[in-house]
């Protein structure tokens, strides 16, 4: 028996060999190795064919074959395990390109920072590696240091920094992305002493004499970090823009999510793509407490070139790891200067969380909102039900960001709300061992990423990475979301855990439908887009532990290939480095630095092209 009937044949349309019409024939039929389709009716396939970027038929091979003729490609899978284009569920490809473009401060297996001095000794070889760049921009960024993963279990302070350089201005980016650590040359063309106040929604950590000890959290950090940021130029954001949509191409997204968008990144995005230098899809969510006239005069449901602005995003809280998170009832064991009883704080107040979901519901626009602790769901779960009793329900598909921290009421008060939940997973990896031993404590770290509470009340979900939080690794979100595995080898919560083919719904046709693009991605189906990821493994055969040691070897949007992995990829026995490694991110920064300079950068070159 083949493995199921073609779609095509479902729907009374098979064709015999030789006797297609001429808009039957297909451009290109993929086969050669497992295809799995993230179709419930027909899980499995044996070929594809595509015609002008969408799918023509799926099923049996001597069904797909119908599709042939004279000018029709094959494309051998080799083995190779084809699926649909991963769904960015959440992300942030622009400043994802920040990631791309910085020094790597990330710790193993990401990087190799492990404590002060190796933090140091990495600026200092990526300043001398990039000393052009350097003084060019006149500023050293770094991204991805993690006080849970230092030795010293702090924040790196002024000092810290100031060893590495007094001269220049140095900022660097906790890995969450809501903290960050300024040296004394930052904070004074900042304005940050002893005497400025904490800024609403932020705080700036100080020693003795109240002077800024240099780290700075939430809308702390974020005062200082546009103005540093912004003496690298319009060049560097637009390059930003690209290094991003390319690292998510390398990770198999064919979709991506901009996540906390200016309108000015927005327009940064569409250049770039009117150029043909984005080579994913892109649906930007600018913030609704700032860019609300933009949002209304940009959302749309129709791509510009492959961007479009899906809706708004709004901000509760911060970090759970960074104690930042609004929780309802006090951290575990925190780390740090907190007062008895410390719970995290709300970055904005009841009342504009509710104006902002009021507007949303009466503007029909999509609101995706970021809270991370208890606390901060009890604001957006009751803001959401006034604008539901005042509004009705609007069909706009309102989406819960991270929900790291969650009660079980809370999963059900969601349900009924309809509200989307996309959840962050990889958080049992990164940061479980902490979780349990420093914010929630080993009980309730159990119930962090709750996938299988939602499983078990048939509720969609999406699993996402939040870069440049963590690298938008699919592999690690699939492994991190079936096994729950730590950095440590624990494994947090297993009544959480989930099924291989659930986690990749929770990378494609759930996100899709999170996006309102059910319709056209998210699976290989006859009419939707021909948005493809090739995998070395088939990851429902292959032993779960071993799900982040598979790799992405191609993405093809549209039946083009838009990345292709170096060296062997038909057995996955070659890992490609996330950061740095490939001509997808290899420097990116320079290329940044250099534009407008007249220093050519041919590696960002690369057209995407048909795959012979």
């Amino acid at each position: 028996m083949p493995h199921f009937l073609s779609i095509l044949a479902l729907t009374s349309l098979a064709f015999s060999a030789g006797s297609a019409s001429a808009q039957d024939i297909a451009d290109t039929i993929y086969t050669g190795g497992p295809i799995l389709t993230i179709n419930d009716e027909a899980p499995t396939a044996e070929a594809v064919a595509v015609k002008d970027g969408r799918i023509l038929s799926v099923g049996t091979l001597t069904d797909v074959m119908a599709q042939q003729g004279d000018e029709t490609e094959i494309f051998d899978l080799e083995g190779r395990t084809m699926v649909p284009g991963f769904i960015d569920s959440h992300g942030h490809v622009v400043f994802g390109g920040l990631q791309a473009l910085s020094a790597n401060l990330l710790a193993p297996p990401d990087g190799e920072v492990t404590d002060i001095e190796s933090l140091q000794n990495t600026l200092l070889d990526w300043v001398e590696e990039n000393s052009a760049a350097v003084e060019e921009a006149g500023v050293i960024i770094g991204f991805g240091y993690d006080n849970a993963q230092l030795a010293e279990q702090r924040h790196p302070t002024r000092e810290d920094l100031d060893a590495v350089s007094d001269q220049l201005p140095i900022i660097i980016v906790h890995q969450s992305g809501h903290i960050g650590v300024a040296n004394s040359k930052t904070l004074e063309i900042v304005g940050y002493d002893a005497s400025t106040k904490d800024p609403t929604g932020g705080i700036i950590q100080r020693g003795a004499g109240g002077e800024p000890n240099g780290v700075l959290e939430e809308y702390a950090f974020f005062g200082a970090l546009v103005p540093v940021l912004s003496q690298l130029g319009p060049e560097a954001f637009a390059a930003f823009a690209v290094a991003g949509s390319e690292l998510w191409a390398s990770f198999g997204y064919t979709t991506g999510q901009d996540g906390r968008s200016s309108g000015s990144s927005v327009e940064t995005l569409k250049a770039m793509a009117s150029e043909g230098r984005i080579p994913i899809d892109v649906v930007a969510y600018p913030d609704v407490l700032e860019a609300r006239e933009y949002i209304s005069e940009n959302v749309s449901r129709e791509y510009d070139n492959g961007i479009r602005v899906g809706g708004c995003k709004l901000t509760i809280d911060g970090s759970p790891q960074g104690f930042t998170a609004l929780r309802d009832r006090p951290y575990y064991d925190p780390i740090g200067d907190y007062p008895a009883g410390y719970a995290g704080y709300a970055a904005v107040t009841m009342e504009k969380v509710q104006e902002a979901v009021n507007w949303c519901f009466e503007n029909n626009i999509q609101i995706i909102t970021h809270a991370n602790g208890e606390g901060a769901s009890d604001m957006l779960i009751a803001a959401l039900h006034a604008a539901r009793d005042q509004y009705g329900d609007p069909g706009n598909r309102p989406v819960l960001i991270h929900g790291q921290f969650l009660r079980e009421d809370q999963v059900d008060a969601y349900k009924e709300l309809g509200v989307f939940m996309s959840l962050f997973p990889m958080h049992t990896f990164y940061w479980g061992d902490w979780h349990r031993d420093r914010t929630v404590g080993p009980v309730n770290a159990e119930n962090i990423s709750p996938t299988g509470w939602l499983v078990q009340r048939d509720m969609m979900f999406g699993s996402h990475h939040d870069a440049p939080v963590a690298f938008p690794d699919s592999m690690r979100i699939l492994d991190a979301t079936v096994t729950r595995r730590t950095r440590s080898g624990d494994i947090l919560g297993p009544h959480q855990r989930v099924d291989v083919v659930t986690a990749l719904k929770a990378l494609t046709i759930w996100p899709a439908w999170q996006h309102f693009e059910e319709d056209e991605k998210g699976s290989i189906e006859v009419g939707k887009l021909a948005d493809f990821v090739l995998l070395a493994q088939d990851p429902t055969a292959i032993d779960p532990e071993k799900l982040d040691e598979n790799r992405v070897v191609a993405t093809i949007k549209e039946n083009d290939v838009i990345f292709e992995a170096s060296g062997e990829t038909k057995e996955g026995n070659i890992r490609m480095s996330p950061f740095m490694s490939d001509p997808v991110t290899a420097h990116m920064f320079l290329h940044a630095m250099y534009q407008g300079t007249g220093v050519e950068a041919p590696w960002l070159q690369r057209p995407a092209y048909r795959f012979p």
